[in-house]
C-alpha cells in the first residue's frame, strides 16, 4: 500500500448527518476518509479504491454490520474493522471481535479514543504487511527452485531434498563447514506441512555441556542454582514446527541419551519438572563429523543415530563443485558490492583462474568471506588477481590429457554462451556461429538445460550456514 492509501478509510452508515460528522472529524485529523450509505455501495468502494481501514455500523438497511465486515474480508482478508454500534451489548462485541472484528465501540463514542483506536489498527495491518513481506522474501530466498547449483552433485542433492521435505522423515544432513547445512534445513521446513510452525535452530557445539540439556528441554525455577526463573526450551518451542540440531557429533552422550528419548516417546521432561511434555517436532540433524566412525569409536550413540540417520543429505564440499564457483563468486560480487555501496563490476579472468585453482577447505563460506576481502580493498571497477586469496600459494594447474582438456573447454565454452543469451538455444547458436542443431546437441551432450540460465541474477546462489 503506498502511504496515501494507509490514511483512507471507509466509513459505511446508514445515516447521512452521522457520516457528514465523522467525516469531518477524521478529515481534520489528517484521514482521507470515503464514505457508503448501504452495504452495496460500501463493497463497491472496496473493489474500487485502496482502502486501509473500515468502520462499520452494527445495524445497517438490510443486513448486519458483522455479515458486512465477513463480506469485506473476503475481499480484503487483512483490513482492520471497527465496528460501531448504538445498541451495544457484551454479546454483540464478542460476536463482532471473533468474526474478526479489530475493535467495537458503542455510539455516541469518545473522539479521541476512536482516533486512537484508528491509529493502533493501522499500525497493527502495517506490521502485517511488512511481516508478509518477509515471509514471501523468505519462502523465495529458501525455495528450492531458486537455489542455483550448476554442478550435477548439487543437482541431485537439490532434486533428493525437494522429494523428501514434504515428508515428516528425520533428515540427517552431512557436509563440511561452510557447505550450507543450515541453508538446505530451512529449505526443506519451508517447503514441509510445517512450514506456518516454528524453526528453531541450535548449535551444539556452541552450547556447553552444563547449559546444553536446559537450552534443549527447558527448566522450572529452581531447578539449579541459577534457575530464577522457568525457561522453556527449544523442543517446547518447536512444538508443530522443526528443530534443526547442528554440530550434533559435538553432543555429549549424556545428552544425547535424552535426547533419543524424546524421539523415541515424543516427550521429555523439563529440568525440575516431575510432569511431562508431550512434543510433535520434525528433527533435522547435521554434522562435519564422521559419526559412523564415532558409533564404532563409542562417542556417539549407535541407537540415537540410527534414529537420526533415516533421511541422509550429503552437501559435497566446494572444490567437488567447482562449476558453481563463478556462480557464487558473481552472487557473492553483486550483493557485496551494494552493500559496501561500491560500483565493483566484474572478476577478471586470471582472479576467476585462481578461485578455481583453489581448494576451498572453508568452502562456500570462505569463497564469500574472499570477496568480501576484494571488493573491500580493490580500488578498481574490476577484481584482479593481485588481491585474491594474495597469501595462499596455489598448485599450478595439473595438465590433463588433450582430448578431456578439449572436452571441458568445450563445455566451458557451451555453459558461458548460454549465460550470455540467457538460455536462448537460437541467440546461442548464432554466436557460436553453429547450425541451431549443433548446438542444442552440444547442449544434450554436455547434460545443460536451456531454462537454468534463465533469470539467474533473481535466484539465491547457494550462500553459507
Amino acid at each position: 500500500m503506498t502511504a496515501q492509501s494507509l490514511k483512507k478509510i471507509l466509513v459505511v452508515d446508514d445515516d447521512a448527518n452521522f457520516l457528514k460528522l465523522i467525516r469531518m472529524r477524521l478529515e481534520l485529523s489528517g484521514y482521507d476518509v470515503v464514505t457508503a450509505l448501504n452495504e452495496e455501495d460500501a463493497i463497491v468502494k472496496i473493489t474500487q479504491e485502496s482502502l486501509a481501514l473500515s468502520i462499520v455500523d452494527l445495524r445497517l438497511v438490510h443486513r448486519d454490520g458483522i455479515s458486512l465486515m465477513e463480506e469485506i474480508h473476503s475481499i480484503s482478508p487483512y483490513m482492520p474493522i471497527i465496528i460501531l454500534t448504538a445498541h451495544g451489548s457484551i454479546e454483540s462485541a464478542v460476536e463482532a471481535t471473533k468474526k474478526g472484528a479489530y475493535n467495537f465501540m458503542n455510539k455516541p463514542f469518545d473522539h479521541e479514543q476512536l482516533l486512537l483506536q484508528i491509529e493502533k489498527a493501522l499500525e497493527n495491518r502495517r506490521l502485517m504487511s511488512e511481516v508478509k513481506r518477509l515471509e514471501g522474501l523468505l519462502k523465495d530466498k529458501y525455495d528450492f527452485k531458486n537455489i542455483v547449483a550448476r554442478s550435477d552433485k548439487m543437482r541431485k542433492v537439490l532434486d533428493w531434498v525437494s522429494r523428501v521435505a514434504p515428508t515428516d522423515s528425520t533428515i540427517f544432513i552431512f557436509g563440511e563447514s561452510g557447505t550450507g547445512k543450515e541453508l538446505i534445513a530451512k529449505a526443506i521446513h519451508l517447503a514441509s506441512e510445517r512450514r506456518d510452525n516454528p524453526y528453531v535452530a541450535l548449535n551444539c557445539a556452541a552450547i556447553p555441556e552444563t547449559l546444553l540439556e536446559s537450552e534443549l528441554f527447558g527448566h522450572e525455577k529452581g531447578a539449579f542454582t541459577d534457575a530464577r526463573k522457568s525457561h522453556k526450551g527449544m523442543f517446547a518451542q518447536a512444538h508443530q514446527g522443526t528443530i534443526f540440531l547442528d554440530e550434533i557429533g559435538d553432543m555429549p552422550l549424556a545428552i544425547q541419551a535424552k535426547l533419543l528419548r524424546v524421539l523415541q516417546e515424543k516427550q521429555f521432561h523439563p529440568l525440575g519438572s516431575a510432569k511431562p511434555l508431550d512434543v510433535d517436532v520434525r528433527v533435522i540433524a547435521a554434522t562435519n563429523k564422521d559419526i559412523e566412525a564415532m558409533v564404532k569409536e563409542g562417542s556417539f550413540r549407535e541407537d540415537l543415530f540410527y534414529r537420526i540417520h533415516v533421511v541422509p543429505v550429503n552437501l559435497p564440499p566446494l572444490r567437488e563443485r567447482k562449476e558453481d564457483i563463478p556462480l557464487l563468486a558473481e552472487y557473492f560480487l553483486l550483493d557485496i558490492s551494494r552493500r559496501m555501496r561500491k560500483d565493483v563490476k566484474g572478476i577478471s579472468a586470471m582472479a576467476m583462474q585462481k578461485l578455481m585453482l583453489y581448494d576451498w577447505p572453508g568452502n562456500v563460506r570462505e569463497l564469500e568471506n574472499t570477496i568480501e576481502h576484494a571488493v573491500a580493498i580493490t580500488r578498481d571497477d574490476v577484481i584482479g588477481q593481485e588481491i585474491i586469496l594474495p597469501a595462499k600459494n596455489l598448485p599450478a594447474e595439473t595438465l590433463k590429457p588433450y582430448k578431456e582438456a578439449l572436452e571441458d573447454f568445450k563445455r566451458g565454452y557451451v555453459v558461458r554462451i548460454l549465460e550470455f543469451t540467457k538460455g536462448n538455444v537460437s541467440k546461442a547458436a548464432q554466436h557460436a556461429e553453429k547450425y541451431r542443431a549443433d548446438f542444442h546437441n552440444l547442449v544434450k551432450k554436455y547434460h545443460l538445460k536451456p531454462e537454468d540460465f534463465k533469470n539467474s541474477d533473481k535466484r539465491n546462489f547457494m550462500p553459507p550456514e
